[in-house]
């Protein structure tokens, strides 16, 4: 099996990285052990999710074979949905997409100072017609693991309910956030 370690609901707890007897619906992968930093936070939200997921390394350019073998077995082990992502020229995301044809999101990793990863998001929303990768913001795994999870709720209720629910907690955070600033004197225009 090509992964190297998967995630998913055991405990309930939030923060729970022990692997699960359930098979990944989702396949976070980067190119390098750097992008982890950020794509830690997909793997984060999936969790919260209760959402199985898989999480390895697989680099366009060091180790071909395995991003082939990789991608050519996704579906058949039950994968639905990969996160793909890569900084500087960004190959992974494409490249995975060229060998299946399940739905692939690309995040963009700032991996160089001179361009803040403008290299990266212009890799991967140039895809062949026939050949696409859904992109995300520069550094946005926590937006690529939503629209993961938006995609996986078309067929699963539990997931829609939940997403729901997510939205609500997000609005409640920016109106307590412009309560506190009322109490500070913030006045808005609405």
């Amino acid at each position: 099996m090509i992964p190297d370690s998967s995630g998913g609901p055991s405990s309930g707890s939030d923060h729970d990285d022990r692997p699960t007897l359930e098979t990944p619906l989702v396949g976070i992968i980067m190119g390098s052990k750097s992008d982890l930093k950020i794509m830690s936070a997909a793997a984060d939200l999936l969790r919260q999710f209760g959402i199985p997921y898989e999480i390895t390394l697989v680099s366009p350019h060091r180790t071909p074979h395995r991003m082939v073998e990789y991608a050519e077995s996704a579906r058949k082990r039950g994968l639905r949905v990969l996160i793909a992502g890569g900084g500087g020229a960004a190959h992974l995301p494409g490249m995975v997409a060229a060998f299946t044809t399940i739905p692939i999101i690309g995040v963009p990793i700032n991996s160089t100072l001179s361009v803040q990863g403008l290299d990266s998001i212009l890799s991967m929303i140039q895809m062949p017609a026939g050949v696409p990768v859904a992109t995300v913001g520069i550094d946005s795994a926590t937006n690529a693991a939503v629209l993961a999870i938006q995609m996986l709720a078309l067929n699963n209720a539990r997931l829609a309910d939940a997403l729901e629910k997510y939205r609500i907690t997000l609005k409640d955070r920016v109106m307590r956030t412009i309560e506190e600033l009322r109490k500070g004197g913030f006045q808005d225009d609405v």
